[in-house]
């Protein structure tokens, strides 16, 4: 058994290891605003200070202050950036700059890539998924994460005669790519998760997962067990 030192000793390690993935954070947080202070006010922060007046651009110790104000103007000037970019103009720079990257070896094929992924789970088409699903893909008792897309009736439902609803089983971590599967009703689970937490799930391989317990189920309606359990 470890004596009374020893004990002492494991203590305060496990303490200071609890200590410093508390500030961890809070370090690399500091850490990293001050260095873009440091790079983009500190470019910036020279032509700020031309047009100051004398008395102000000559006082010592102002420099931190002039670089702080240097990256506000500098964020809030990429933001009227974004805000110009809706119109014509904006549509035009970006799109000779995707031509730009389009053209570039490597970077290309990242660059459509990452534009897939962004289109494809937009805030615009991401409201064709309607609900976050279990099915069972691709074969029984291999369960996989799904979008349902649409429980309306159509040619396969009247093919199939059973009621089938669409689910979009994407791949990960890419989700550009996928499967559309026609399931029965009954074959489905509905999950209590967003959609965003889903493409989450999804994107990440499973690293990112929803917390949980969530609502109960009856205040959602959903079965409180899987189809064929």
């Amino acid at each position: 058994m470890p004596d009374h030192d020893d004990s002492k000793l494991i203590t305060f390690r496990n303490a200071f290891l609890t200590g410093l993935v508390l500030l961890a954070p809070l370090v690399v947080t500091v850490w990293a605003l001050r260095n873009i202070i440091e790079v983009v006010g500190g470019s910036v922060s020279p032509v700020f200070i031309y047009f100051l007046p004398e008395f102000l651009r000559d006082r010592p110790g102002l420099d931190l202050l002039w670089d702080i104000i240097a990256t506000v103007i500098v964020l809030l000037l990429v933001t009227v950036l974004g805000y110009v970019s809706r119109h014509v103009f904006g549509k035009y720079l970006l799109s000779v700059g995707e031509r730009v990257m389009l053209g570039i070896p490597g970077v290309s094929a990242v660059y459509n890539t990452v534009k897939q992924i962004v289109d494809t789970f937009g805030s615009q088409k991401r409201n064709i998924f309607s609900k976050v699903v279990l099915v069972q893909f691709p074969r029984r008792d291999a369960w996989v994460i799904g979008f349902l897309t649409t429980r309306a009736q159509g040619e396969a439902q009247q093919k199939t005669q059973q009621e089938v609803w669409t689910v979009f089983v994407p791949t990960t971590p890419n989700p550009t790519s996928g499967f559309l599967v026609f399931f029965p009703k009954n074959e489905i689970v509905e999950l209590d998760m967003s959609v965003g937490d889903g493409m989450k799930l999804i994107i990440s391989g499973g690293g990112v997962v929803p917390p949980w317990p969530g609502p109960a189920p009856a205040e959602t309606g959903t079965p409180t067990s899987l189809p064929g359990s």
